[in-house]
This record gives C-alpha cells, structure tokens and sequence, in this order.
C-alpha cells in the first residue's frame, strides 16, 4: 500500500513577538517542521523587567496594606477625639447665640480642630470610605462654627464690652483732666519714661532683713512744707501682710544712719479694721494712704489729728483679701490694693471681677474743708493684674512690671489715662538684689521710684 505524504503547517514566536508561519510534513505521526533558530532569541531581559515590576508592587501593596490596617486602628481614636470636641463645643455654641463666649476657649479649640483636620485628611487620603467622608464633613462643619463664633460681631458681648470700655475711659479723661494736661503742667513731661537707673541707693531696712515686706520711700506731695524732706517706712508685722505702724525719719540723712525717727500707730492691731492689708502706702502730705483691713476700701491716717478716714473703691466685685493679688512669677500675698502718688496726686491700682479681673486705676481726692476722702475717676485697663509682679504711677501714666529673673524685673506696659491709650512694647529693666519686689512706687519730688525688695529698700532714678 502506497504510503502518502501530508504537508502540516506549523507556528513559532519570532524576537519580536510575531508569530511565523511555516511547512511542514507528517512523520511517524508526528508534525516536522523546518526551524530557523538564528531567526529569533527568549526574552530574558524583557522577563527580568517584568519580574522587578512584579517584586515592587508587591512590596508597595505590603506597605499599603500596613497603612489601611493603621489607619483603621486609628479611625475609633479620631472618632471618639472628633465626638469629645462637638460635646465642648455645645456650651460654647449656646453661649455665641447669647453673645457670651470665651475668646480664648474658642482658640484653643480651634488649635485642637486643626489636628483633628490634619488627621483625618491624611487619613481620608488612604481609605476614602464612607466613614472617612462622613468624618472631613463633620470637621468641615465644626470649623465653620468656631470660625463664624470668633469672626461674628454681631450681638458678640465681647465687642460690646470692649466698646463700652473704650467709652467709659474716654468720658472719665474728659472729665476733669484739661487737654494735653502732661505738657501743660510744669511738673510733667510729654512721653514715657525712656530708661531707669541702676540702683541709686541700696539700704537694708530698718527693721531688719527679716521684714521682706512692706513699703518705703519719701514724701510724695510736691508742695509740702513740714514733711517735704522726710522719709518713711511701713513694715508689714503679721505673716508679711498686716501691720498697724509708720516709722518717719525728717531728714534723708536721718533715714540713712536709722536715727531720730518717730513712730506712728494707726491701728490698735493688726485685725482692726484699721490695720494695713498688704505693701500698699504711701505718704502724701501730712497723711497716710494705704489699703484698710479685709475690705474694698482706702484709708487715710491723719498724722496729726491721729483719724483715720477711707471710701471704698468703685466697681462690681473689687479684690482684696488675696482675690487679684500681684503675681506674674510668684504671687505676693494680699497685693490687691495699691495706692500710689504721682504729679497729679493719688491713685488706687486694683482688679475688679466685672473687669474680668484686669487693673482699674482709680483718683482719689482728699476733700480737706469736708474731711472726706473721694475717687473722681476711674479707668479700666486690659492688662491681667495676676499677670503683673507690680505697678506705679507717673503723671496720670500707669506703668506695669513683670519678672525676669532673680536679679531683674522689667516695665513692659503703659496705659495713659489722659488718652486711654496702652502701649505694651516696653523694656526697661530694673535691677534688684533679691527675689520678691513687695512695692514699687515714684516719687515725683526727685522723679524716683522706690522698691521694697525683700527687706532691701533700693532708689532709681528715671529719665524721659
């Protein structure tokens, strides 16, 4: 039987990728075609490509799924974070539709909302589900609030108070006090004080370093005939806050050698209502002028006649008995009431609670044919008392300090009465040789000011 031959056809993968089409012939069952192998070569270098392709998406898809899993763990964390800021923020919200809010809460929500923003972005970036949407929505939200309750002025009690503030002091400058009255008078000067001296005079006090508290300094009324070169001292007896007595020496070199001194008792004890509360006197005349015993109000001790007579001092919730004391770096106990003298007479320096706890400065007149003591007055600052380690007064211009350091203070505000204008971009250094500064206070008979310093009593002096 005569055996046929078939002729098959036959495929392979040129270089290129395209297949060949070539003849071939059927033997013993099998296909067998003609190949040409110099026609064509493997791969390799396009499979070694491919597999390092492979390897690095394998290993990005690792580190995605490691961020997926943290980011899930995190979700509840931020959830219960994003829950915990809309519960605060509900009285705050009910306090802007009364106009009542507090500034600086809202701020510091605002400051927690930022990181709850930044979180959830990242977040949000990764999962991008429908809880990580409903979350960005939320936050959205919640910052639209807080940005519309601080940038509303609208009803914002705020603004209102600030306002009537602003007119309050402008009507109490107008008052009684002529125009541009600092470069009128011939004992003022027009601007701040420029600098303040190194100490001038260094002495311990005449009761000894152990009486760390108390005020100190030289007759302050710029007109007296009597007391005009006298000096005094007022020692604070009981727990460095109370006392009931007044040392005055009639001349500078008297005080200085603690000789021919003469004792005042104003109070027959430290609890009388008499007695001092806190480092708060001054000597104006032939007076006394200090902060009366567990009250709100000044009293006047008459040298003379041995009377005391006070008035207490204006405004809702005024402190004393250590509510709004000097503080700053330490608090000094019972400093709620300063009274102090300048070129234009006397001045309390105080913090109220419908002030929110800020310095009020206040005149006192001294009435001598009716023998009453009166504040005509009254101004209120902005400036924290409790963020102040002391205060004076130069020509009608409250002027503030702060602690630097155990061998420094600093002036580093300023609030005109005149004007009503603060300036809180001071540094004028003070120098001191120890910690605690009691009472600061000037004199405008030598333009000096006095500081009670831990038993120390030291004088500088100012320029403009």
């Amino acid at each position: 039987m005569e055996t046929r031959k078939r002729e098959v056809e036959g495929h392979w993968l040129e270089g290129d990728g395209q297949a060949q089409r070539v003849s071939g012939q059927k033997k013993n069952d099998s296909c067998v075609c003609p190949v040409d192998s110099n026609q064509w070569s493997f791969p390799a270098v396009k499979y070694e490509a491919v597999l390092q392709q492979l390897q690095s998406c394998e290993g990005s898809l690792n580190i995605l799924q490691e961020q997926v899993m943290l980011s899930s763990e995190r979700l509840p964390q931020i959830q219960t974070l994003l829950e915990n800021i809309t519960a605060r923020l509900e009285p705050h919200q009910y306090l802007h539709n009364k106009g009542l809010y507090i500034a600086l809460s809202l701020r510091l929500l605002g400051q927690e909302l930022s990181q709850v923003e930044t979180d959830i972005g990242a977040v949000h970036s990764q999962l991008n589900n429908a809880q990580t949407q409903k979350l960005s929505k939320e936050v959205g939200k919640l910052r639209k609030d807080i940005d519309r309750m601080q940038m509303s002025n609208t009803f914002n009690m705020k603004t209102v108070k600030e306002r009537l503030r602003y007119l309050k002091n402008t009507v109490e400058s107008c008052k009684t006090i002529p125009k541009d009255f600092r470069g009128q008078g011939r004992y003022c000067f027009k601007g701040l004080i420029t600098n303040i001296s190194e100490p001038v005079m260094t002495k311990i006090s005449p009761y000894g370093k152990s009486y760390i508290s108390g005020s100190w300094g030289k007759q302050a009324l710029m007109d007296s005939k009597e007391q005009e070169n006298s000096y005094w001292v007022q020692p604070l007896v009981n727990s460095h806050i109370y006392g009931n007595s007044l040392r005055v020496y009639q001349t500078y070199e008297d005080f200085m050698a603690s000789t021919n001194h003469k004792d005042f008792t104003f109070a027959p004890s430290y609890s009388h209502a008499d007695a001092i509360e806190g480092p708060s006197a001054v000597l104006y005349g032939e007076a006394l002028y200090y902060h009366c015993y567990r009250s709100a109000d000044v009293c006047r001790y008459d040298l003379k006649s041995n009377i005391v007579k006070r008035v207490t001092l204006p405004g809702t919730g005024v402190g004393f008995n250590n509510k709004f004391p000097y503080c700053y770096y330490d608090c000094h106990a019972n400093s709620d009431v300063d009274v102090e003298a300048d070129e234009t007479g006397l001045w309390a320096l105080y913090a109220t609670v419908g002030n929110h706890g800020n310095l009020v400065v206040s005149r006192l007149v001294w009435e001598s044919e009716a023998e009453t003591l009166n504040v005509t007055q009254t101004w209120e600052t902005r400036l924290f008392k409790k963020a102040v380690s002391n205060a004076f007064m130069v020509c009608g211009v409250l002027y503030a300090t702060r602690y630097v350091d155990e061998d420094r203070e600093e002036v580093f505000y300023a609030f005109d009465t005149a004007t009503g204008k603060e300036d809180n971009s001071l540094a004028l250094p003070l120098v001191k040789v120890a910690k605690g500064v009691a009472s600061l206070s000037y004199n405008p008979t030598n333009k000096q000011i006095y500081m009670y310093n831990d038993g120390y009593l030291l004088a500088y002096q100012t320029h403009f």
